[in-house]
């Protein structure tokens, strides 16, 4: 297995960070901060940050306002969504899905969905099966 690291950039000061060792230990908290503090947090009303990235799983942490949509995609992997916090709808399959803190939902690859947040919310998504 190959160490993975993030590098900081001008958008992402606090970037440095593993994404992929034998053991990488991951603060939520710290990195809901981090989301919170960056130019896409304040621009576009959303954000996002790579927490873990391994060849078979990927995990992002989301940030969302309150108001801000994900339009409908799709993702090539199996995924999992679990709410940190706040309150957001999972769409997808012809479902609308009141998700709040501690709900977590799974869903097969190619399959649409979108998600607004109701308010301020965080929550990890994982990808496996790239």
């Amino acid at each position: 297995m190959e160490n993975k690291s993030n590098d900081a950039t001008q958008a992402r000061p606090l970037g440095e960070r593993p994404l992929n060792a034998a053991l990488v230990e991951m603060d939520l908290n710290k990195f809901i901060e981090q989301v919170k503090t960056e130019n896409a947090w304040q621009e576009r009303g959303y954000n996002s940050i790579t927490i873990y990235k391994s060849d078979a799983m990927r995990m992002v942490l989301i940030g969302m306002k309150a108001g801000s949509i994900l339009k409908t995609h799709t993702a090539n992997a199996n995924i999992t969504v679990q709410v940190l916090q706040g309150n957001i709808f999972f769409s997808a399959l012809d479902q609308v899905l009141d998700m709040s803190k501690g709900k977590i939902i799974a869903l097969q690859a190619n399959i649409p969905h979108s998600v607004e947040a109701k308010e301020e919310s965080f929550f990890l998504l994982s990808l496996a099966g790239l």
